[in-house]
């Protein structure tokens, strides 16, 4: 038992880590693409190639002064930046990045926890991130702030429907709920975005609803509400929001790769490095479409939501049960 906890704590502690240091250097590389796309210079003073920027805004956040508005409700208000980080790396726990290697003579599993029900408790913690939003902005004393958690709200409602709905086509066809068992039924048979690439089209829609990432990054909207949820933060608090979101990026990312893309198969015995590069393709998507298209307007995602995710996920799940029943 004592071995099998410092096992993960051991990976827990390395994994966040890894993620808080990729999440820094996606903003970096996000900066860059952009501007590469828009024809304009990107960062490039603080080190080589700008390499040290991250660092520097790290550095900068953490100094900066600390304040407080009026009339906020404390502990909520400081609660709200924790609980968006904690949920955005809790995902982590539940993705295998590759099968088992030997460290020491010791068997060590590359996935955290692997439980039946990885698919369900996956999507309840995604379903939870959208409390930080609402805690943040309820909190602020803000009317920009209130806006942008009122969105985040109904917003949820209209995609988590069709995300769900997307992910049980998957679990319908491989027969488990377990995210490893998933994978292993791709490695036997095929991946599951060559049978399922409406559910596939329908889950990166939502995902960037999930992590308010334009088109869908309502919540903020800065040409309306400032800054939207996190209009009154600052400092590392903002830097929290800010990370989470990140995160959050390579979270939808990674769930993607594993339930759709095979997850760490691929060819040779290098596990970790095609996850990591079909990851990085998805990041990569995630900057090229920001820098691309323009916002949605937040009645056109309600509708585009209730009037054809839904009924079309619905739709794909009744035909795949179908198949898999008769």
């Amino acid at each position: 038992m004592l071995v099998e906890m410092t096992e993960i704590l051991i990976k827990g502690l390395v994994l966040i880590l890894l993620l808080m240091g990729a999440a820094a250097y996606m903003t970096l590389l996000e900066r860059v693409l952009m501007a590469r796309m828009q024809r304009r210079l990107g960062p490039n003073r603080v080190g080589p190639f700008g390499l040290l920027q991250p660092i520097a805004d790290g550095i900068k956040l953490l100094c900066k002064e600390r304040f407080q508005p009026h009339g906020v409700e404390t502990f909520v208000y400081w609660f709200a930046p924790g609980l968006s980080i904690f949920l955005a790396l809790s995902m982590f726990v539940l993705i295998p990045f590759g099968g088992q290697i030997e460290v020491w003579g010791h068997a060590v599993k590359l996935q955290i926890g692997d439980i039946n029900a990885g698919v369900l408790l996956l999507l309840t913690i995604a379903s939870l991130d959208v409390y930080a939003v609402v805690l943040a902005g309820w909190a602020s004393n803000n009317r920009y702030s209130l806006l942008g958690g009122l969105r985040g709200t109904a917003q949820m409602i209209s995609y988590e429907i069709p995300m769900s709905l997307s992910l049980l086509t998957v679990v319908l066809s491989a027969g488990t709920l377990s995210i490893s068992g998933i994978v292993e039924y791709q490695q036997q048979h095929h991946w599951l975005v060559w049978t399922h690439p409406i559910a596939f089209v329908v889950y990166v829609i939502t995902a960037f609803a999930e992590t308010n990432r334009a088109p869908f990054d309502l919540t903020e909207a800065e040409q309306e509400l400032t800054a939207g949820y996190h209009t009154e933060y600052g400092g590392m608090k903002f830097a929290m929001f800010f990370l989470a979101e990140y995160v959050n990026i390579l979270a939808v990312s990674s769930i993607a790769v594993t339930l759709f893309l095979g997850g760490w198969r691929g060819p040779g015995n290098v596990p970790v490095l095609w996850f990591a590069l079909k990851v990085a393709a998805f990041v990569f998507f995630f900057m090229w479409v920001r820098a691309t298209m323009p916002r949605f307007r937040y009645d056109q995602l309600m509708s585009f939501g209730w009037k054809i995710l839904i009924p079309i996920s619905t739709i794909n799940l009744i035909v795949t049960a179908y198949f898999v029943l008769s």
